[in-house]
């Protein structure tokens, strides 16, 4: 059993944080459309923050980061922060202390970090490699979703299990993705051979060759799997897509057109923003 004295330090260090207006909680609503299920759709309620919208350079939140938003360091190479703009309390962020940018590849060092959180808390991770495939922020960061012992990590969690299995073919997605079950869900020494394999299967490169991958992608995982999808554009019909829409969160803003998803469906919508399957 985890301690999650992670997840405890983060929701205490939050209300800290909003009381002195360094967090900025979303509020949304949930949506209910035909057919969506198993998908969750909020619509954003807020002013749209500044990560979603439109816009030329930005200066790098993370240098410095803001330190009321400081959840622990993790040595002198990474630190934990609360998510500024959260829709869920206690979503976490772990960054790079020095530049590393979020187009590279995640290092060994990155995987140490993910492991030295994973003994504490479990919970959804997800990385958005590049602007392409959502990410709001050049500068290295992945991402966390706490969840309780027994909860599941996200809204197609059964269906990333049911590829698992036997009867895996009949949920196979018409993307490029690859999905392989994990077997070291605390000490996390999985991670780094898994992410290659995928990346190479994915035509994405390897870090022993490529300076960097080729192409953009999105990572979620959680204490079972690990899911690696490659990504073509970051818009679809008015809705800013990333990894969490490939684990079954959809967010609307008053850009989106609601009306073309209720005629096309949750799962068109992730289709247009990933690379076709090839086989």
């Amino acid at each position: 059993m985890r301690s999650e004295l992670l997840w405890r330090r983060a929701l205490q260090r939050s209300a800290e944080a909003e009381l002195a207006g360094a967090l900025v909680p979303l509020a949304t609503e949930l949506l209910e459309l035909p057919q969506i299920g198993p998908f969750v759709l909020r619509r954003l309620l807020s002013a749209t923050p500044k990560h979603l919208r439109q816009g030329g350079p930005k200066a790098n939140p993370f240098l410095p980061w803001e330190r009321a938003l400081e959840v622990g360091r993790l040595g002198s190479g990474h630190v934990v922060l609360l998510n500024k703009y959260p829709v869920q309390p206690g979503h976490l962020l772990l960054i790079t202390q020095d530049w590393q940018p979020q187009s590279g590849w995640i290092r060994p060092e990155d995987w140490q970090a993910v492991g030295h959180l994973a003994r504490d808390t479990a919970g959804l991770w997800f990385f958005n490699s590049s602007a392409p495939a959502g990410a709001s922020q050049p500068h290295r960061h992945l991402q966390l979703l706490p969840r309780r012992a027994g909860e599941a990590s996200c809204p197609l969690a059964a269906l990333c299990e049911a590829q698992l299995q036997q009867w895996q073919w009949q949920w196979q997605w018409p993307w490029a993705y690859r999905i392989s079950r994990r077997h070291d869900p605390t000490g996390c020494s999985d991670l780094p051979d898994l992410y290659r394999h995928h990346a190479e299967q994915l035509g994405l490169g390897s870090p022993q060759h490529n300076s960097q991958p080729l192409h953009p992608y999105n990572l979620l995982f959680d204490d079972r799997w690990l899911l690696t999808v490659r990504r073509s554009r970051e818009h679809c019909a008015g809705f800013s897509i990333n990894a969490l829409a490939f684990a079954g969160y959809l967010l609307a803003t008053d850009k989106s057109d609601l009306s073309w998803l209720e005629q096309q469906g949750p799962w068109q919508l992730l289709q247009a923003v990933a690379c076709p399957a090839t086989g």
